[in-house]
């Protein structure tokens, strides 16, 4: 029955591996996706962004309008930068939280193994020696007891 219920208690700690690898794994495909829209959006960015200063160069009346344009269009640039920034820092932050608890749930797993299960075992090993001993001693006196009653039984005679 114990054995069972290792298997059991390994069977669950396998499982609890392989569902926090996938959720990693999820992790870091988010991650990656998260990085492509990023560089997709300075694409898009830089292609809107070249013909805008090409304008700026041939209006020369309108360049005040256009620094006005492009200071706003770059304040927006920053504000996402800064947001998918935040956000990819937040995503590294749960990702290292996220293997930190793994680690720490290992181990806490590791320690209740050793404590709900070896060291019943080592407790039932240690009561079954001493029950062993005990048949044995009380066998072996019976015998030494009813070698004791014959040679009374002979002196008796």
């Amino acid at each position: 029955m114990l054995e069972t219920l290792l298997k059991i208690f390994i069977i669950v700690i396998g499982l609890a591996v392989v569902l926090q690898a996938g959720v990693m794994l999820a992790l870091y495909l988010s991650v990656k996706q998260t990085s492509a829209h990023l560089e997709t959006m300075l694409s898009e960015l830089h292609k809107r962004a070249v013909p805008l200063m090409e304008k700026m160069g041939a209006a020369g009346e309108n360049l005040a309008a256009a620094s006005a344009t492009l200071r706003t269009q770059m304040e927006r640039v920053d504000t996402t930068l800064s947001d998918v920034l935040d956000r990819t820092r937040l995503q590294v932050i749960r990702a290292d939280e996220l293997m930190s608890r793994t680690l720490d749930r290992v181990e806490e797993t590791t320690e209740m193994v050793q404590h709900t299960v070896i060291s019943p075992v080592r407790q039932f090993a240690g009561l079954f020696s001493g029950i062993t001993a005990g048949v044995g001693t009380f066998f072996g006196r019976r015998h030494a007891t009813h070698s004791e009653e014959s040679e009374d039984e002979e002196l008796f005679i």
